[in-house]
């Protein structure tokens, strides 16, 4: 599985490293709650609630350097709208790589 790193975000700050502290810091903090919430919009069937949150988790797993993962959240939100929850074990392999990098993160 590819794994999580800064090459996108750096492209985007241009060397500004507190520009990529506070998006770091934004993933941090907001990540947890994403998934706690999206997993709460599921349990209840709430497939389309669920689907605009995997629409904001994508834009991290983009910030995050995930093409793959990337490419596969858009197929799940759009899998959401239609109320299937096919490809939801490799939308949870791409959350938990995510978790696993985001506690490895000193800010």
């Amino acid at each position: 599985m590819e794994q999580p790193n800064l090459n996108y975000l750096k492209s985007l700050s241009n060397g500004n490293t507190l520009l990529e502290e506070r998006f770091l810091l934004i993933i941090k903090n907001e990540f947890p709650t994403d998934v706690e919430e999206f997993y709460q919009y599921l349990n209840n069937k709430n497939y389309v609630a669920a689907s605009k949150k995997v629409h904001k988790i994508k834009h991290k797993i983009a910030f995050l350097g995930l093409e793959k993962g990337c490419s596969t959240t858009i197929l799940f939100e759009n899998n959401l709208k239609k109320y299937s929850i096919e490809l939801l074990p490799e939308f949870e392999a791409i959350l938990e790589t995510i978790n696993q990098f985001i506690k490895t993160l000193e800010l």
